[in-house]
């Protein structure tokens, strides 16, 4: 696919991720790549290069470094922010258009974050990705490569779960899991906050009657809805419970989280 067809078929992600940044500030979408889709992969790692376990020891050395975190935590933190932000750009363009950037490890790069204050730990692009549509989207008789045709919203969100989940995070999960002892439920764990997260911070810039339902629609797709539990506050806005714990209470400077189950 072309820059600018690629470009054309991001663009209601890239206006989402936009309103998100004015509404929220540069830290809500700094862990992705500006302009999301990269052009040029110098100083970026391919995230096969986590697959095969080469790029993993610099991921978690970073980690090592930004909080002096045991190797276990280190480990656990690291994917927390990856994940994150791997799976920001997918779950937002399906929510805001319908549209499913495929987020396979040939199609993901990432590099590590630099030292200045605010950076994020890892900053994730995307590296001319397929993109699925349905039927009805402009994109979908187009005539143009790199987009594909999925029948109905069923297996565009099977889609979705197939590129995020069982050609990179499901794999990483297990390579990661080989490496350091950490649960595989404790790292889904993250992904599903993740992705509520994602979804509910960037609710006003997306379509739809509630943010809260297009999460839970996600993580119900994903099979991750018993990781988390999505509820309303005090203050009437949807908050996001873990069920799991990202380890981040033994950093040297210990950190529970506003929806950590140990609280």
């Amino acid at each position: 696919m072309t820059p600018l067809v690629l470009t054309d078929a991001l663009r209601p992600l890239t206006v989402t991720l936009s309103a998100v940044r004015r509404r929220r500030g540069f830290t809500a979408v700094h862990g992705l790549a500006d302009p999301l889709l990269v052009t040029d992969d110098e100083g970026w790692t391919p995230a096969s290069r986590l697959l095969d376990g080469s790029a993993l020891p610099a991921l978690f050395d970073t980690a090592v470094q930004r909080w002096g975190a045991a190797p276990h935590a280190a480990a656990t933190l690291a994917w927390k922010s990856y994940t994150y932000w791997v799976a920001m750009p997918a779950v937002l363009s399906w929510a805001a258009a319908r549209r499913v950037p495929i987020v396979d490890t040939d199609s993901t790069l990432l590099r590590f974050g630099g030292d200045e204050p605010g950076a994020a730990l890892v900053q994730v692009g995307l590296r001319a990705p397929q993109v699925a549509v349905l039927p009805d989207d402009p994109l979908a008789h187009a005539g143009v490569p790199g987009i594909s045709v999925v029948p109905d919203e069923t297996l565009l969100l099977k889609t979705l779960r197939t590129s995020l989940l069982d050609q990179h995070l499901d794999p990483l999960s297990e390579r990661i899991r080989a490496e350091v002892k950490v649960g595989r439920r404790t790292l889904l764990g993250s992904v599903a906050s993740g992705i509520a997260y994602a979804v509910l911070r960037s609710a006003p810039a997306l379509p739809g009657s509630t943010a809260a339902g297009t999460a839970q629609q996600l993580l119900d797709a994903l099979d991750l809805a018993d990781l988390v539990d999505i509820s309303t506050g005090d203050d009437g806005q949807p908050e996001v419970h873990r069920r799991t714990c990202c380890l981040a209470f033994t950093l040297p400077q210990p950190k529970v989280c506003s929806g950590c189950c140990l609280r």
